[in-house]
């Protein structure tokens, strides 16, 4: 069956830097993280000698001050970075949107000090970093958690769980958030942990539905004790620093799930153009040329919502709605996209000799993690009309 060859996506591109960055980022992903993505995603293979290499040419860092070893870019540039290798492969594109979540802290509200020792190492040193603020009773309402900090002298000994942690037991360090105070959000400070500290360990990963290839797991802190200079920002401080990150990660997310969805489509576009039946191409066909349309037009709606959030993002302005709209948008995109590309494949998207059916187990998690679809809503929702009354 012949194959027709996706045509890149054209980007609007604010430079000439960004435009040989993509170049880097399509070669990449074209012979080092395709390849071999279905087999490693079946496997469960980590594929951390990509991350090495991303490290190593300085795409771990792309929004982060090149002062700390970073790559200036902005968001509207990373971004689609992103949504390139989530289209080769979600576990390195989601990947690298948690590192970058994991290193926010840090680099937005760690002092002078902290940033010179440490950011240089966790944004082109080979660091790989992983983001702690879910708990096992404290998902969506992330201000109950229970993990607690207990000051020592110069030091604070940390003790509890988080779960759904990306990149948990391969990571070499935890952005971890931590009770050190009163009930609810204001009791809640932010700790950068290294991931050989003694008392720090990680459960057996999760067995999920897609994304086999990235390890989520528990990570359990017994006692784990750290100096007072990995304390992030002030006491109290915590849960604002991890909304604040997250409506930046939630930016991330939405590109990973353009990423899958132009993956799918595709595939799509590829097969229906060389399936034959009734003695022509199935993409002849008014009702799959139709749902093709349909895909390819949610995926540019989600594209430009995600690169206009950033723009705001870049500008210094407030973005947080837009952040949640792109991720819900986004996310339901990818989901959409996905499970009618399934459809246009027929019995052969069914199948694991195809990618589309990855893909739609894939798209799924995207719609809950670093927020359900609707957390989203409500996000949007208190936007719009202000707090729910109570």
């Amino acid at each position: 069956m012949p194959d027709r060859a996706p045509q890149p996506v054209d980007r609007q591109l604010p430079t000439d830097e960004a435009r040989d960055l993509i170049s880097l980022v399509r070669d990449i992903a074209q012979h080092e993280i395709a390849p071999k993505a279905a087999e490693e995603e079946d496997a469960g293979h980590f594929p951390r000698e990509v991350f090495t290499l991303l490290s190593r040419t300085g795409l771990l860092g792309l929004p982060y001050d090149s002062e700390y070893g970073g790559a200036d870019q902005p968001y509207e540039v990373y971004l689609q970075v992103l949504e390139e290798l989530a289209g080769a492969r979600l576990t390195v594109g989601l990947g690298v949107s948690v590192h970058t979540l994991a290193s926010y802290a840090l680099a937005t509200y760690g002092s002078k000090e902290q940033q010179v020792e440490h950011l240089p190492a966790m944004l082109g040193g080979g660091l790989l970093g992983a983001y702690c603020l879910s708990e096992p009773s404290s998902g969506s309402d992330a201000a109950s958690l229970r993990t607690r900090a207990v000051r020592d002298g110069d030091d604070w000994v940390i003790a509890g769980t988080k779960a759904w942690i990306t990149h948990g037991g391969v990571a070499d360090f935890y952005t971890v958030m931590a009770r050190t105070g009163e009930e609810g959000p204001r009791g809640i400070t932010a700790f950068l942990v290294p991931a050989d500290a003694e008392g720090v360990s990680a459960a057996a990963p999760e067995k999920k539905m897609g994304m086999k290839g990235s390890p989520t797991a528990q990570v359990h802190f017994d006692g784990v004790r750290v100096p007072d200079a990995r304390r992030i920002g002030d006491e109290g401080q915590g849960f604002a620093i991890a909304l604040s990150a997250l409506d930046s990660g939630r930016l991330g997310i939405a590109a990973c799930a353009i990423g899958v969805a132009q993956a799918a489509l595709d595939e799509a576009v590829g097969y229906a153009t060389g399936r034959l039946q009734f003695g022509r191409p199935i993409a002849d066909f008014q009702g799959l040329r139709f749902m093709l349309a349909d895909m390819a037009t949610q995926i540019e709606a989600g594209r430009a919502l995600y690169l206009a959030a950033a723009r705001l993002r870049d500008a210094g302005r407030p973005f947080a709605k837009q952040a949640a709209m792109a991720k819900l948008h986004c996310t339901d995109t990818a989901m959409k996209v996905t499970t009618d590309a399934v459809q246009v494949l027929g019995g052969y998207g069914y199948t694991a000799d195809f990618p589309a059916e990855r893909y739609m187990r894939e798209a799924k998690v995207l719609q809950i993690v670093e927020g359900t679809n609707q957390i989203q809503r409500m996000v949007i929702a208190r936007h719009l009309a202000g707090p729910e009354t109570r």
